[in-house]
């Protein structure tokens, strides 16, 4: 996906099964988040650094939505864990990460392996991405200011 470019309309289920759909979030930016893995360092930082911006996100018109692999039961334990606010897409067939290309071989400590990169996608009021932040971008610890601008 590129800048320009609208997000799918089906982007997946979340925690509770439920479908989420890009038309959901007519009228508002949204900031779909990609993220590897819950409960590891570096999401957990994101995924806190958002929800504790979370109101001054929603203020400037921004909804929130994570995304990463795992299944419904990780996402619950994550956002109760965390009391992370905003819903999360349990991706578990790779669908929508690999229709935005972020899904794929990485190397890490010289290993190559396959994941998910951490990419977040801004979109504006009707679904048209703004911006990208990439994995080499993106400051866990201050996802939301980088967002925010």
């Amino acid at each position: 996906m590129e800048i320009g470019q609208k997000l799918p309309e089906i982007l997946g289920k979340d925690q509770e099964g439920k479908e989420i759909k890009l038309s959901d979030f007519k009228g508002k930016k949204l900031v779909l988040y990609i993220y590897p893995k819950d409960n590891t360092p570096g999401c957990t930082n994101q995924a806190c650094n958002l929800r504790d911006n979370y109101d001054s996100m929603l203020a400037k018109g921004y909804a929130v939505v994570g995304v990463s692999i795992q299944d419904e039961k990780s996402h619950k334990k994550f956002i109760e864990k965390y009391r992370l606010p905003f819903p999360l897409i349990a991706d578990t067939d790779k669908k929508l990460v690999t229709e935005l290309g972020v899904y794929g071989e990485k190397k890490m400590y010289g290993k190559v392996t396959t994941g998910t990169f951490r990419t977040t996608f801004v979109t504006d009021e009707n679904g048209v991405i703004q911006k990208i932040f990439t994995p080499k971008q993106i400051k866990v610890k201050e996802h939301a200011e980088q967002i925010l601008g």
